[in-house]
């Protein structure tokens, strides 16, 4: 059976697809097998924005791809750079809607937080990706072109990491995201290191199940958030649907590299989760579990109902970790003065979107 890139609109969306379906497509135009690999390093080493620029490709071969294909790339609408380094990029699709990734400068390096929906169906209060309800899935084509357009505004390298935590729940659209990682960590395609593309979930349990199966070897991030399921049912809705013994219990159940662990992202919200006893709880609940936490001072915005701990409270929540050889990692947040939490610029953009029409 010949498979084929996906179709929009008539034509083939090239991005985001693998090497056998860009061979299926050099069948179908006629053309000798090797134009496939030739495409496809075209495509995910060298980030090339039209079949023009392809040019040890024939130009028979590139008017056929123009009359039949499309990359699928979108436009970026706005890049804002933090006085700390980092970059919030908005793209805008297709469709005219908006999803944004951040780039973050860490030492020699960087790491690229993108996104896999338009808005997010699972309601985190503390989120703002959520406030504009959730409006589709992003096709592979676009989860890819994040990557790649960056890599172009970094001259040609590739970021480090790769996390998947911007906008949208990845396990709701791992028949998107899945194509989408095995080019990401294909050595013949980005050839980004599986260990460095992260995929975070607010825990989709099924979805955890279904990434353990496909055996790519990426990473696993939990955001957990609270250590009761009365909490959590509050701040994150989904736990009524995958309480937090269920959730461990898949995490205990995923299948780890060798020296991997998995990662529980703990999102610290004033007087909500961070009391010693909180710390108390997430120590026992995660025992036994080869893991790293990261815990997030909560990163301030007007629309929502919650503040950040003072500083003495957040370094006493990683001192007990430490205390029970955890390892606890803050994360601050980077980009506080360009709209850093998940969703604020591309929340801005649609409101502005809608005054002007």
């Amino acid at each position: 059976m010949t498979h084929l890139p996906q179709r929009s609109n008539g034509r083939y969306v090239l991005l985001g697809s693998g090497l056998n379906e860009l061979r299926g497509l050099v069948q179908v135009a006629g053309m000798p097998a090797f134009r496939a690999k030739q495409l496809f390093h075209w495509m995910y080493h060298r980030a090339a924005l039209s079949f023009e620029e392809m040019h040890n490709i024939s130009r028979d071969f590139q008017k056929w791809l123009a009359e039949n294909c499309v990359l699928g790339y979108m436009e970026i609408a706005d890049v804002r750079e933090s006085a700390d380094g980092s970059r919030k990029i908005v793209f805008r699709l297709s469709d005219g809607r908006f999803v944004e990734s951040v780039l973050i400068k860490e030492d020699e390096w960087f790491t690229l937080c993108i996104s896999t929906q338009v808005g997010c169906a699972v309601g985190c209060t503390f989120c703002m990706t959520g406030f504009g309800g959730f409006q589709r899935n992003m096709t592979r084509a676009e989860i890819v072109a994040q990557v790649l357009l960056v890599k172009r505004a970094i001259h040609g390298e590739l970021p480090r990491n790769v996390v998947l935590m911007g906008m949208g729940e990845p396990l709701l659209n791992l028949g998107e995201v899945v194509p989408a990682l095995r080019v990401m960590v294909d050595p013949e395609g980005m050839a980004i290191a599986a260990r460095r593309v992260t995929v975070s979930t607010s825990g989709i349990i099924p979805g955890i199940k279904r990434l353990g199966e496909e055996d790519l070897g990426v990473s696993l991030a939990i955001s957990l958030n609270a250590t009761t399921d009365a909490v959590r049912d509050v701040i994150m809705p989904i736990n009524k649907a995958y309480p937090i013994a269920e959730l461990l219990q898949a995490c205990r159940e995923f299948p780890l590299r060798p020296r991997r662990r998995i990662t529980f992202e703990y999102v610290l919200l004033k007087d909500i989760n961070d009391s010693l006893e909180d710390a108390q709880r997430l120590a026992k609940l995660l025992r036994g579990i080869p893991c790293k936490i990261n815990l997030i001072p909560f990163n301030p915005d007007e629309n929502l109902p919650f503040e950040r701990p003072p500083e003495e409270r957040i370094l006493a929540f990683q001192d007990f970790l430490f205390r029970k050889n955890y390892t606890a990692i803050i994360r601050y947040s980077k980009g506080l003065d360009v709209g850093a939490a998940c969703g604020q610029l591309a929340a801005h953009w649609r409101e502005s979107t809608r005054k002007d029409a």
